[in-house]
């Protein structure tokens, strides 16, 4: 029977041609793709992705390590550009996360996002976390236009990441107050400044996945 009865012949040959395309990329970056971040020991950019995991060519250009973003961060600052930082965990993307983001991005000319890695979440939000797995939360937020650079890192805070890149702005979302920011005494040590951005801390992760157990 023909799985797909509406389509043209050219609309079917079409379809089979990207379904071994898309199976060959898979293949292909699972086997070569590595994920570039940065933990307690420096940086670590030979991390395979898994077979579990689907990583596309299109990750690629935003996900940088920590020594491709100094040199990007430098030449921004050289043109006078204005470079923002934003982090998070990033597990079930919801409306407060983009909020956050794009308000973050409208403060500069540049936005690196710093993505905890799974060990990380871990460590701050329990054995049950992350949902999704670091290079597919990788993945869907390289595809926001308001980020600009992605960088992944084991840390539980990202004081050495700003003393290493020394962005101008470090956006940290409204369930923080300025003086509460864990990083603010980093920002202010090179000159930096500490800006809450977002919405009305009014969206969780934690808050959907209590609704979605009490509607199972």
């Amino acid at each position: 029977m023909d799985p797909f009865p509406a389509l043209t012949n050219a609309e079917r040959g079409m379809r089979k041609h990207n379904r071994g395309f898309q199976s060959n990329a898979r293949s292909v970056f699972q086997r070569s793709e590595r994920i570039l971040r940065v933990d307690e020991s420096g940086i670590r950019n030979q991390v395979t992705v898994g077979n579990q995991t689907r990583v596309t060519m299109n990750l690629l250009p935003k996900l940088k390590s920590l020594e491709e973003l100094k040199g990007i961060v430098g030449d921004l600052h050289g043109t006078g550009a204005t470079v923002v930082f934003a982090n998070g965990c990033f597990d079930l993307l919801h409306v407060g996360h983009i909020r956050y983001l794009e308000a973050a991005r409208s403060l500069g000319d540049c936005l690196i996002l710093g993505l905890n890695s799974d060990c990380s979440v871990r460590h701050l939000k329990g054995p049950d976390r992350p949902l999704m797995p670091e290079a597919e939360r990788a993945e869907i937020l390289s595809a926001l236009s308001c980020v600009d650079y992605l960088l992944l890192f084991d840390d539980s805070t990202v004081d050495r990441i700003l003393l290493e890149l020394k962005p101008d702005v470090h956006a940290k979302g409204t369930d923080y107050a300025a003086e509460t920011v864990p990083e603010r005494a980093t920002v202010l040590s090179y000159g930096g400044r500490v800006a809450i951005v977002g919405d009305p801390k009014d969206h969780s992760t934690r808050e959907y996945l209590k609704r979605i157990a009490e509607q199972r």
